[in-house]
Order: structure tokens, then sequence, then C-alpha cells
């Protein structure tokens, strides 16, 4: 058992901080002080930065090199290795290099950026941030030479915030807002004011590809790292399966790095109970072999009237380390249920949005319930053809299955009543992916290349049965209980939807002048088969077979060691909608081609030392459907604008401090319907800003 060293205290405060003046102003005012305030504080940061001295930057200078870490915590125990052949080369020709003059401080940060054993980067200072995430179709790439806004949240600062879900632990990025109410059974986000997994096919990344994390919700207990890669990235990791554009949210595995015993007991809400465990080990002569599991278990009811909620956690993974040939295999198995959970809120045509009432009264019925359980495999593997060139190959599912008995409430008018009908959903989701690719370094005289090759394969298949209750009346002010109804379950589950998504893509990162400059280049071939079958029937309504190209481009200028200039040009793709098949609409199941979203992005980064900082300036546009004179067509276009600032890092030894400010104009663009044009998008605030700070007690 593992009890803390340090007792902490922290605080959040989100949208709170903002100025009651600054919000009142109307849009036209936030737009131009957005504006002036994005380049005072680019200004001021670039100042600091020129005068800020490269000795104390800790970014990376090597050609994989990420910077040394200052961290106050407990050392890590240093697993010894016995050096192979192709080990013992590198060694010489390190100790070669390190005698020319200035190389040492160069070749002491590049012998410490190498991702350990536990497969990721080191945290930047405070280690709350990791100083680098994984960008697809990239791999893992150090912060100051990513041409995009990424950040990767570490299990450090995931434990000390004591987040039980991915939503949890993505609570202090200003950038990403959860869409789901606390309390529910999905976990659902806007970024950049698109929104990302909202359905049934999942849109979490796990180890860069999707089809093998849970569907619905992540749980922290098999995070290492939670990694937000803000924008569109279909040439980096393909379409996402529900057509998110917004971002990819990447979940980094635990692996075994340093033996590890811990026991974690916890108790919240109302009466919750939950135990935690993770033991990692390993084993060999030169430590090749590594274990780790990892779980939990917790119950009990939750600040929210009349519900509860069980959940357990089981995984492990196993790897083999050799000096050529690496392996990885993750199982991860989970089971959530929920009795009462909460559900968003549905409006009634033309009712205004009436006052929010108490968060922990809830309408849904104490006999209304959820059970959702997951099974995740991913098997990875790389070879060494030789030091420049690596194959890779992963293999991949999920399955998940869903039984519940609940309705959506509907507000109908502004006294706050509601409306809902209980309905048992019975679905099963299988998942499974396949890719595989190379990766080579070499130098065309003065320039640098580092290439990826890649080919992916993702196909998913839905099985889903309906049945309805009996409809029940509410209020969100005083919730009422109406008489118990069952579910009323009919066997078999007709199939609802398939789809398979391939891919083919190729980047290439050119550098030169010692990485001061990056260009990265890359296109990915995205193919899309998709079949819709009548519910609850399972013959098929419509088919889907189209295809599209995507290109990105990424450029980094480095002027000096602790400064990071970037630009990017990168597109998302989604699934084109399916005209609705209802009268007035002529031209009923039709499906659309794919819509392109296209992203503009330029920013800087800052390294002071202990403190980094990063400012973006962004605009993303994508098409969407609508009906017009009887016809359902991509006539409208939704662009969403933004200044994003974060900051990161400790202030001193027991000071760390994390969040930043996203400033959003949204507006729809285009539309056939003359009326709708330059309306606010539904989920683009003006403003969102976030703040956290932790404080170590000297005294604990």
């Amino acid at each position: 058992m593992i009890v803390a060293g340090r007792a902490w205290s922290q605080f959040t405060l989100g949208d709170v901080l903002l100025l009651r003046d600054f919000l009142e102003m109307r849009r036209a005012v936030e737009v131009g002080t957005a504006a002036r305030f994005g380049a005072t504080l680019l200004g001021g940061v670039m100042l600091l930065a020129w005068f800020e001295s490269p000795a104390q930057s800790q970014t990376s200078q090597g050609a994989n090199s990420l910077p040394p870490v200052t961290v106050d915590a407990p050392t890590q125990q240093t697993i010894h290795r016995t050096p192979s052949k192709r080990d013992a080369s590198r060694v010489r020709s390190t100790s070669r290099r390190v005698t020319a003059p200035g190389a040492l401080q160069a070749e002491a940060v590049a012998a410490q950026s190498q991702p350990s054993r536990s497969g990721v980067v080191p945290a930047f200072a405070g280690g709350q941030v990791a100083q680098g995430a994984r960008l697809g179709l990239l791999g893992n790439t150090g912060t100051m030479k990513s041409p995009f806004n990424v950040t990767s949240y570490t299990d450090k600062f995931i434990r000390d915030q004591q987040a039980a879900t991915g939503a949890d632990a993505l609570i202090l990025d200003p950038s990403v807002r959860s869409s789901h109410p606390t309390g529910g059974v999905l976990d659902s986000f806007y970024i950049r004011g698109f929104p990302v997994n909202e359905g049934n096919n999942g849109e979490f990344a796990f180890e860069g590809l999707y089809g093998i994390a849970p569907t619905y919700r992540i749980f922290t207990d098999y995070v290492e790292r939670i990694e937000v890669l803000k924008g569109p990235s279909a040439a980096l990791s393909g379409i996402a399966p529900n057509g998110g554009v917004g971002g990819v949210i990447n979940v980094v595995p635990k692996r075994a790095g340093e033996d590890l015993t811990r026991f974690t007991v916890d108790y919240g809400s109302a009466a919750r109970f939950g135990g935690h465990w993770d033991v990692a080990r390993r084993y060999g002569d030169s430590k090749e072999w590594g274990v780790r599991a990892s779980g939990s278990l917790r119950d009990g009811d939750t600040p929210i009237d009349r519900q509860s909620e069980t959940t357990g956690v089981g995984s492990l993974a196993l790897d083999y380390q050799g000096e050529r040939y690496r392996s990885w295999l993750y199982l991860i198995a989970q089971t959530d249920r929920f009795d009462a959970p909460s559900r968003p809120f549905l409006m009634a045509a033309g009712v205004p949005v009436p006052k929010a009432p108490d968060g922990r009264l809830n309408v849904t019925q104490p006999w209304e319930w959820s059970r959702i359980n997951d099974q995740s495999v991913l098997w990875r593997n790389e070879y060494d053809v030789t030091d420049q060139v690596t194959l890779f190959a992963d293999v991949g599912g999920s399955r998940t299955n869903v039984e519940r008995f609940f309705g959506l409430p509907t507000i109908t008018n502004t006294r706050g009543d509601t409306t809902s009908t209980p309905q048992f959903f019975g679905l099963s989701i299988d998942r499974h992916t396949y890719d595989g690719g190379v990766r080579a370094r070499f130098d065309t005289g003065f320039v640098r290349h580092a290439v990826t090759f890649q080919a992916s394969v993702y196909h998913d298949e839905l099985y889903r049965r309906l049945t309805n209750g009996t409809l029940v009346t509410s209020n969100i002010y005083s919730p009422t209980v109406a008489p118990t109804q069952f579910a009323n379950e009919i066997a078999g589950r007709p199939r609802l939807s398939d789809s398979q998504l391939t891919g083919l893509s190729i980047a290439d990162t050119l550098s030169v002048l010692d990485e001061r400059v990056l260009l990265t280049l890359g296109v990915r071939r995205q193919g899309v088969e998709a079949n819709n079958y009548v519910s609850n029937v399972g013959t098929l309504a419509n088919s889907y077979d189209k295809s599209a190209t995507t290109p990105v481009v990424g450029l980094v200028v480095r002027p000096r060691d602790n400064v990071s200039l970037y630009a990017n040009y990168i597109e998302g793709l989604s699934k084109g909608d399916i005209a609705p098949q209802q009268t007035g609409v002529s031209n009923g199941g039709e499906i659309l081609p794919p819509y392109i979203a296209k992203q503009y992005e330029a920013g800087v980064k800052v390294d002071f030392g202990r403190v980094a900082t990063t400012f973006s300036a962004f605009e993303i546009s994508k098409a969407s459907g609508e009906t017009l004179a009887g016809r359902f067509g991509a006539t409208a276009e939704t662009q969403v604008r933004g200044l994003e600032f974060n900051v990161f890092g400790e202030l001193r030894p027991d000071v760390r401090v994390l969040g930043g400010v996203s400033l959003l104009d949204g507006t729809l663009t285009k539309s056939a319907i003359t009326s709708r044009v330059g309306n606010t998008p539904i989920g683009v605030p003006n403003v969102q800003a976030n703040v956290g700070a932790e404080w170590d007690l000297p005294w604990a």
C-alpha cells in the first residue's frame, strides 16, 4: 500500500473568473476585444521569450529529443539493462559526439528524451502536462516541434484531480467542454465549438487507433496519459467514426515501467465507496518482459437525487521489449451500471430555455436504469529492420453491450414541465481495427526526413432493438415519481448499421538547421462504406460508398531554443448526412458526399523553464445538411474562429498552475435559408476559461 506523502489543496475556477461587464458586451465588441487581447498577449509573450536564457529552457534539441525535466517528486527506480551490440554502438557514437564543444548539453537532453518503458515522454515541470504527445500518423512528437495545439495530461495530474473518467480529467482544458450532464452514461464533448463522441460508434482513440477504447466512457484506471489534439485531423488519425472534427482525444494506456504496488481506498458523494489497485512488474535478465494490472470497484449513491452507480474496471498490459522486436498486448473490461441516470433535456419547438434547476434534482424515474459492458483488446508490434527503418502492425477491437430503460425528457413550457417516454434500448456494438506500415529516417543533402506510410482498416457493426413504455410527466423544478414501469424486451437485435473506413496515408517531416525549421507534409486517401438498415426490422434502407483525399501541411520555426512559431492547414472528414425519409422531402434516403472541414491555424509556444505558454489563432469551417424547397442538401456551413491561450507549469516547487482561456466566434456563414445566415451555432459560447492551482502543504 502506498500512502500519500504530501497533502495537497486545489481550487478550480471556471467561467466564473470572467468579468461581468465583459460578458455584457455585444459580439462585435467581443471580437474586437479578443483581437486586441490576442495581439497584446502575443507581443508580451514573444518579448519575454526573447530575453529568456536558452540555458533555462526545457526545449528539446536532438533529432528525437525532448527536454530534461525538473519535478520535485520521488525519483523513479532506474531499470539497469545489459547493453546489446546495437546499444553499445549507440553509446560509442554518443561518446564521440559529446567531445565536441557545446555538444554536452544537447546529448544530455537527447539521452533523456526517449520514451521510457512505460511508453510515454517525460512530464514538464510540475508533472501535470507532458512535453510531447502522439500526433496520429506522426507518432510521439515534442510539444515545441509540433505544428499543432496538443496537450497531454499525465497520470499524476489525473490522480491529483481524483478524476474517475475522461471528462473529469479534461475539466481544466479551456478548449474542451463536456456536453453531457454529470451522472450520465456518456462522455461527450465540444472541442473548438464542434461535437466529439456524440453517437454510438465511440470516438476515443486508444494508442492513436479508433475502435479499441470503450464506446461511451473512459475510466482512468488504465490511463497513463489523456492527449487532446485540437482541431480536425483526418490526415493524421483518419475519419472519426461519428464524424467529429473538433479534435481527437487519445488514451495512452498504462504499461509496466518501474515496479509499482499501489492500492487506494476512496469515499465520495452521498454514500459511494470504492477501491483501486495498480501493480506493475518487469521480468527477465534485461527486464524485457513487463506486466501491469490495474482496476477498481465502486458502488453507492451519487449526489443526484435517487441515483446510484456501480462501476467495475479491470485492465492488463503485457509487453516484450527486445533488441529489435517490441510487442504490447492490452486487455480491458469494464461495466457501468446506473439507476436513475441523468439525461440531457430536449426542448419543444418554440419554447424559450427556462432557468436552470438545482443540479441535485433528477427528473429521471428511480425505476429507470442503464447497464453497459465493454471489452477491448489491442496487440501492437514493432520491428527495427535497421536503426533507421521500423515496421509496425496493430490489430484489435472492442465489444459493447447496452441494455437500458429510460426516456429523454422534453421541456414543454417555461414552467419547466417535461414529458418522457421510457424506452427499452438493447444495443450491441462490434468494432475491429487493423493497421500497418513503415517508418523511416534518412537524409537528402542537408535535409533530414522522417517518413511514415500507413494502411488502415476500421469496421463496425451495430445491432439494436427498441420497445416503448408509457408517457411520463414531471417538472425540472419539482420532479415527481410515476408508477413503476418494466422493460418489455423482445428477443433478437436486428442489424442497425455497419461501416468500413479504409485509409492509405503518407507523411514526411522535413527538417533543416538542426531542427530549427520543420515542415510536415502529408495526405490520406480515405474510403467510407456504410449500410443503414430499417430500425427493428433489419432490411437494408440505404448504402454509402464514397472516398475523399485530405491533406495536412504544418510548419514550425524555432528562432530560439525556447520559442516555437507554428502554423498548419489540415482537413477533417465526416460521413455525409442521409436525407430524412419524411413527408415533404423529395430525396429521402439519399446519402450526401462526405463533409470536409478545413482548419487554418497559427500560434506561438514559449518555454520559460518552469512555466510554458501556448497562444493560437484558428478558423474552422464545416458544411452541413438542411432542407429547402422539399430537397435535402449540403448547403449550410458553420464557421468557428477562435483565440486560445494555455499556461501550465510550476510557479515554485510546491505550487503548480494549469489553465487558460478560449475566445470563440461561431457563425452560420452559409445557408439556403437567408434568415439563418449570421446565427450562432449551438454549443459555441463566446468565452471559455479555466484555471486550476495545486499547493503542497509544507507541514504534511
